[in-house]
């Protein structure tokens, strides 16, 4: 029985329930000694970075190692997401891009009626290396089927195809398309277009974790972040500063985390940080999938030592 005609209204248009603000955590894929998903892992770490603060919960992102999930890995990782987020009315976003257009409406179209899931990150199609324009045509077409609001995600080093300012607004004008994590290795003159130009409807979300702040001061709404695994409360204080306009705190919190961002990512991501938090006692693992590798000893301790001097 529905409350209200605002309540009935609120459940049949995701995007009512989308808000694009603050730090959305895109959580790693925690593996148990046996190599299996951890799923109770899952639904505890969701669990954490809510109660620290964060905005909402990112499923099978580049972090979460989707290309090493199969299929039914997949689906479980985003039930357990959901089931931690449902229970907390939070909000959870779902990674459903491919390099396939017809691939990706699938598995967009697929989390229609999934409990939390208020919105997809949909990354630009990699490996295939198509034009500019097929790629508005991508998002056009994904946009037109999904049952969620889009969330574009640029990042030209992983996919080997790049969005350029125009791209950017083009897509940023798509019916359904919402924002973008823009993670482009830096914060550079096409982000500053974007933010000028877009329409106020759109989010820019910084995805490259050394210029979140810039982003925001810079009309951005928020970040996802592969560092606010740890420090959360931090990141998040960051983040909020920065869009409430108290530069010099937001400042402050930008300084201390810049080690701990630099130690994260020292080697391939996620590795450092499955074994920080396994360092930690919060994942039975620090194990990543092949074809990549376990973080090393010390770049661990590097991490451990930077959130030491954050926190």
């Amino acid at each position: 029985m529905w409350s209200s005609e605002y309540d009935r209204f609120m459940a049949s248009d995701p995007a009512a329930r989308l808000d694009l603000h603050g730090v959305w955590v895109p959580i790693i894929t925690p593996f148990a000694a046996d190599g299996e998903v951890d799923l109770t892992a899952v639904e505890r770490l969701c669990h954490e970075y809510l109660d620290a603060g964060a905005a909402g919960i990112v499923a099978l992102g580049t972090t979460g190692e989707s290309a090493a999930l199969d299929a039914g890995e997949k689906q479980r990782v985003i039930e357990a997401c959901s089931k931690a987020c449902a229970s907390r009315d939070a909000q959870l976003m779902v990674g459903t891009g491919t390099n396939s257009t017809r691939t990706s409406i699938a598995a967009t179209a697929a989390l229609a009626g999934i409990p939390a899931v208020n919105s997809a990150l949909v990354v630009v199609p990699y490996y295939v290396r198509p034009s500019e324009q097929g790629i508005v045509e991508h998002y056009r077409a994904v946009a037109a089927a999904s049952p969620v609001p889009i969330v574009a995600y640029n990042i030209p080093y992983r996919t080997g195809r790049g969005l350029g300012a125009a791209a950017l607004l083009e897509i940023a004008a798509i019916d359904n398309v919402v924002g973008v994590k823009q993670a482009v290795g830096g914060f550079d003159s096409d982000t500053l277009e974007l933010l000028r130009d877009k329409p106020p409807s759109f989010h820019v979300l910084g995805g490259e974790d050394p210029f979140l702040l810039a982003t925001v001061l810079f009309g951005g709404t928020g970040a996802i972040a592969a560092s606010a695994h740890v420090c959360t409360e931090q990141f998040v204080a960051m983040i909020e500063c920065g869009l409430a306009g108290k530069v010099d705190d937001a400042r402050r919190h930008h300084e201390r985390l810049l080690r701990v961002i630099h130690a994260g990512f020292a080697e391939p991501n996620p590795a450092v940080w499955k074994g920080v938090l396994h360092a930690q006692g919060r994942i039975a693992s620090p194990s990543v999938r092949a074809p990549m590798t376990d973080a090393s000893p010390a770049a661990i301790e590097r991490c451990l030592a930077a959130i030491a001097l954050a926190i």
